[in-house]
């Protein structure tokens, strides 16, 4: 039907007209011989939106022979799986049921488990699809009873076929010839961020925002350059994509890829999530750069606060500076390090009475065995250094802080070896 969005009336029938997924779809893949043979397990499908999870799911139902039943996550309630189960071993249903269950993310523990007991015993086959990782999402016992395939973005050559695709089915439903130059395709395909309902959503804007003359709509790179803008940006600040580039833009700056680093600094920011792009440039100059470095915290904090108060798009001028400074800059998680590790002293109760020397108490009760608090103030001394013990008995001897490999840490580890050295 017409007043179906291109993207359902194009669905592909067959596997073999599924765009990309071919590390599952191709012959002797696991999932297409589960498919071809029919003997099908509960499935569940991970991947992001557009990329194929309910076309796939589709063809399955229309192979198998048993009774088709469609719920959405998002709206559907707990009366309407009894309405389903209340289907099972009736003539509605004599081979049992295909349930395909869409963002099941969005059902809550008690929904999933009213689910067990049908396809733990095969009356209903699952097949569920879900944009977020579905070992943080799903219940246990219903992963545990199905099988989890990933569908991955999709490579923007594999969307172009799709577009033009898309272009000449509508040009036939409207009787009207449709010129487009190739950086058209590109465009629309590269602009789609691997997700193919979103590129065929571009080519219905890019066809019908276009005036006809002589019959002939004039597709121009132009305008699928406007309608496809920032939708290649895939972000879900919700989700697995949110912290996916996250991570990468830490590890980026942490590993001294200032290209990498940028490039994820643009994505957030394209995705306008400032917050995030500034909270994690301070986290890595404190943990990643730190003792290597140490002015560079001030130098971030400036341009992190200059990001903050002009906001976007010019807080991408300050962010870039700091961010390509952290990751050019030399590193040491030293002090990292050693906060982790006293932490971790503390935690498993490694720790004991505070010295006396160190208490903040200036008398003795009648009850001390040896009288005096007998703390030596470090400023009376040569180099302002004097030794003695700081960390409770039971621990007194222990290295929470090594020193990294710079110039920073090693120029003060050979100072105060000198200094204590010569003192002790």
């Amino acid at each position: 039907m017409k007043n179906n969005p291109l993207a359902a009336r194009i669905r592909p029938a067959e596997l073999c007209e599924v765009v990309g997924q071919r590390h599952l779809l191709e012959k002797g893949r696991p999932l297409y011989n589960l498919i071809e043979n029919g003997n099908l397990p509960n499935l569940i499908f991970y991947g992001p939106s557009g990329v194929g999870k309910t076309t796939v799911a589709s063809i399955i139902a229309k192979k198998t022979q048993k009774t088709l039943r469609k719920l959405n996550g998002t709206n559907a309630s707990t009366q309407d799986i009894k309405n389903i189960v209340a289907q099972l071993d009736t003539f509605e249903a004599p081979n049992g049921i295909l349930l395909y269950l869409d963002e099941i993310q969005y059902f809550n523990k008690r929904q999933q488990q009213s689910l067990l007991e049908y396809i733990e015993n095969g009356k209903i086959t699952l097949i569920a699809s879900t944009t977020e990782n579905p070992y943080f999402y799903i219940y246990p016992a219903i992963l545990s009873r199905s099988t989890v395939f990933e569908f991955k973005a999709i490579e923007w050559q594999e969307i172009v076929p799709a577009v033009k695709r898309g272009f000449d089915i509508l040009s036939a439903e409207n009787n009207v010839k449709v010129a487009a130059e190739d950086a058209v395709f590109d465009k629309i395909a590269k602009g789609c961020g691997g997700d193919v309902r979103k590129a065929l959503n571009s080519v219905e804007n890019c066809f019908f925002v276009t005036n006809t003359e002589n019959g002939v709509k004039t597709i121009t790179a132009e305008t699928a350059a406007e309608l496809t803008q920032k939708s290649a940006v895939k972000y879900d600040r919700e989700g697995d994509e949110h912290y996916d580039i996250i991570s990468a833009y830490q590890k980026s700056m942490r590993g001294s890829d200032p290209d990498a680093a940028v490039h994820y600094l643009a994505r957030l920011l394209e995705a306008g999530d400032l917050p995030s792009a500034c909270r994690r440039l301070l986290v890595c100059a404190c943990e990643d750069v730190g003792l290597a470095y140490p002015q560079i915290i001030p130098i971030v904090k400036a341009a992190v606060d200059t990001a903050l108060m002009v906001g976007l798009p010019e807080a991408r001028i300050p962010l870039a500076d700091a961010v390509i400074l952290v990751a050019s800059a030399p590193k040491s998680n030293a002090a990292y390090e050693a906060i982790g590790a006293a932490a971790d002293d503390i935690k498993k109760g490694n720790y004991g009475p505070i010295p006396r020397s160190l208490q903040n108490k200036h008398f003795d009760g009648e009850d001390a065995a040896v009288k005096g608090q007998f703390y030596e103030y470090p400023h009376n001394y040569d180099n302002h250094w004097i030794h003695q013990q700081y960390l409770p008995d039971i621990i007194k001897n222990k290295v929470y802080y090594k020193p990294g490999n710079n110039k920073n840490e090693q120029a003060f580890k050979t100072y105060w070896d000198k200094i204590k050295g010569e003192r002790k």
